[in-house]
């Protein structure tokens, strides 16, 4: 625990000497003199949040953030030109990765600007203008992979598992946004569409941000709070804080796992419900 006795630029500075404690309670030490800065007005709370959020990409791995290969937005080689123009118009990236045959065979990376660009050109062939794939390990490190990003100038990963198959994807921004927040471009706004997506398993896939209202419809649920309107603001009410990744927390029948969280707030969730307990 910082000593109360020394002033807060005492402590910074003995970050900067070697001392005898681990990393994990020197970070820890590090990270409540910088709160306790915030409190008296120091730094603002966004400078604190991205901080900690620097801290947090420093010890997450690629499979704590990576969209699973359920939810990809693929794009099959053998599809039709029309196919897969039309596609990439509905699912609004940058960037797709390319199979052929299986989806573990992925074969490039295709770029929303490329396929546009050039689609009406003589001859055109997707195949011809694909970017080569980026494969990395579940392990690797967020704060690697986002240097990687940056020296290589690439924005989106294949996230392999153990046995060489597809596990996910992951992208700059992902890693990005455990740093600032969600980051919104102008395809998020007013979209309602895709804050509730059903997976193959039975569960629900719940962007933080989806009104309980649209939940409760969707789920069957009857949630209600004056004082909240999302499904994040349910889950840190019920347990008085913002929950970490992968943490499981009940309420009501309904399970919620968190997938994608920082230490501000909740971005994604897995619903399910949970049987009925017999009397």
């Amino acid at each position: 625990m910082p000593d109360p006795n020394k002033s807060l630029l005492e402590r910074l500075a003995e970050f900067l000497t070697p001392q005898p404690t681990s990393p994990a309670e020197r970070r820890q030490e590090l990270i409540d003199t910088l709160r306790e800065a915030q409190t008296e007005g120091l730094i603002d709370a966004d400078a604190l949040s991205m901080i900690e959020g620097v801290f947090q990409v420093g010890q997450l791995c690629a499979r704590d953030i990576l969209i699973p290969r359920a939810q990809i937005d693929w794009i099959d080689i053998n599809q039709s030109l029309p196919e897969i123009i039309k596609s990439v118009i509905t699912a609004a990236h940058s960037r797709f990765p390319v199979f052929e045959g299986s989806r573990d065979n992925v074969i490039g990376t295709l770029l929303a600007k490329d396929l546009l660009r050039h689609s009406t050109e003589k001859d055109f062939q997707v195949r011809d203008w694909l970017r080569p794939a980026v494969f990395i390990p579940e392990s690797k490190r967020l704060s690697v992979l986002l240097r990687d990003f940056k020296d290589n100038r690439n924005h989106l990963a294949i996230v392999v598992d153990e046995y060489s198959g597809v596990a996910g994807v992951i992208t700059i921004e992902d890693v990005l946004e455990q740093i600032v927040g969600d980051i919104e471009d102008e395809h998020d706004i007013d979209e309602e569409a895709d804050n509730l997506i059903s997976l193959d398993n039975g569960d629900i896939r719940v962007k933080g941000i989806t009104e309980l209202e649209q939940f409760n419809e969707t789920l069957g649920t009857q949630f209600q709070d004056d004082d909240i309107e999302t499904v994040a603001g349910l889950v840190i009410q019920h347990l008085g804080r913002v929950p970490k990744m992968g943490e499981l927390i009940e309420i009501d029948g309904i399970e919620f796992e968190v997938q994608r969280a920082d230490p501000r707030q909740i971005h994604i969730l897995l619903a399910r419900q949970l049987p009925k307990k017999s009397s």
